[in-house]
């Protein structure tokens, strides 16, 4: 369904009614940005999706807790290079003493405030530091900050990761912004990473939770840089109404609108998450159709994705189909290697689980580009399913030595 007046650029420009800033406050030896906060001047619906690993950083649980017994917000505010997991119950202090600073400044209550930290694993939280840092924070969030934001979240990210939809409601120019930090342990659902959208649309609640869980599945879970899932995966989703549009959920002319907003952003934002993985040098759509069930297309698709022996001949631009294969039938998924097909863009190299069609140089073309797309055909239903992975470099080991 194409959405007139719906644009997408690549900046943190921030809707109506939002602040944000980014600064350093000292918490890295680089002494590079390392702190954020997101303001909204009135309180925002808020949603929320967090990671499914058993082991969960304190800002997740503190989050996942107001998302599902407050649902409003005012402000998130984030600190990178120290990760608050595995910190025991003075790293669930330390989150709610972020929170209630934060909102302290603003005047706001303790609870519209949300709290993200990303980085090492296992280290207590330099308060110290933190603390001075939100008092600077917001003396510096400003409606143009989004740029700043959008570095100060960044760990080994290389690149800063955000775009902004514009779209119509009800006659109103509205704006979605997403700011996200992703680059290693990225293996959903969800990967290791932050992500921070905001709207000045007017949302239903249950609506917004729904639309949200929906455009996550369709991107953030759909990627794979290293098979790795961390402790402090969080997005987060605020609509404060500035636009002054009348609320939006399904049913309104105008939902569709802002669906395709939300599921432009942040499939966006997964991509780049991909394009910048550690180490990467290229990104591979992985597609498997023609499975029993949605569950072996899914299974099959994330096999290959990612399987080292796959994602180094990538590196090599090899097209060694062969290790595909290998990856198809360790899965879980229900596989018969005679009814295989395979397919590097649109060269058929295997067929009934054999060699055939195109030749190696010719492969070899496709697999040298920065962008390709591989396509398995099992043969056996109607199922399919879709991952975006990368290569694996000798870089990646570098930085995670």
């Amino acid at each position: 369904m194409k959405i007139p007046n719906l644009k997408f650029s690549a900046a943190a420009t921030l809707p109506a009614g939002f602040r944000a800033a980014g600064i350093v406050a000292g918490l890295k030896k680089s002494r590079q940005p390392d702190m954020a906060l997101f303001f909204s001047d009135v309180p925002a619906v808020l949603a929320g999706t967090f990671t499914t690993n058993q082991v969960k950083a304190a800002t997740v649980r503190l989050d996942a807790e107001r998302v599902a017994k407050i649902g409003v917000a005012h402000g998130i505010v984030v600190n990178s290079g120290q990760a608050n997991a595995c910190t025991g119950k003075q790293g669930l202090k330390d989150a709610q003493a972020m929170a209630i600073h934060a909102a302290r400044q603003f005047g706001v209550a303790p609870e519209t405030f949300l709290v993200c930290s990303t980085g090492r694993i296992g280290v207590p939280l330099r308060m110290d530091i933190i603390l001075p840092g939100i008092e600077k924070l917001a003396t510096a969030v400003v409606p143009t900050g989004g740029e700043s934001a959008a570095r100060g979240i960044m760990t080994t990210d290389l690149v800063p990761k955000r775009y902004t939809a514009t779209f119509q409601a009800n006659g109103k120019t509205c704006r979605f912004t997403g700011i996200a930090k992703g680059s290693g342990m990225i293996q959903p659902c969800m990967a290791t990473m932050l992500a921070f959208l905001l709207t000045d649309a007017k949302i239903d609640r249950r609506a917004l939770q729904k639309a949200l869980k929906a455009a996550v599945d369709k991107s953030f879970n759909r990627i794979s840089v290293d098979a790795d899932q961390s402790t402090n995966d969080t997005v987060l989703l605020l609509a404060n109404g500035c636009a002054g549009n009348a609320t939006l959920k399904p049913g309104h002319r105008d939902w569709p609108a802002f669906v395709a907003a939300l599921e432009g952003v942040t499939f966006r934002l997964a991509m780049a998450m991909v394009r910048d993985g550690e180490g990467a040098q290229k990104l591979v759509t992985v597609r498997v159709q023609g499975a029993r069930t949605p569950a072996d297309a899914e299974a099959a698709a994330r096999s290959v994705a990612n399987s080292f022996l796959v994602k180094t001949s990538w590196v090599g631009s090899y097209p060694n189909w062969g290790r595909l294969m290998d990856a198809l039938g360790y899965s879980p998924a229900e596989v018969d290697e005679t009814k295989v097909e395979i397919r590097y863009g649109n060269l058929l190299c295997t067929r009934n689980g054999l060699k055939a069609g195109a030749s190696i140089e010719q492969l070899s073309k496709i697999v040298a580009k920065k962008e390709f797309a591989i396509t398995i055909d099992l043969h056996l239903g109607r199922h399919a399913a879709t991952v975006y992975s990368c290569d694996c470099t000798e870089d990646y080991v570098k930085i995670n030595k």
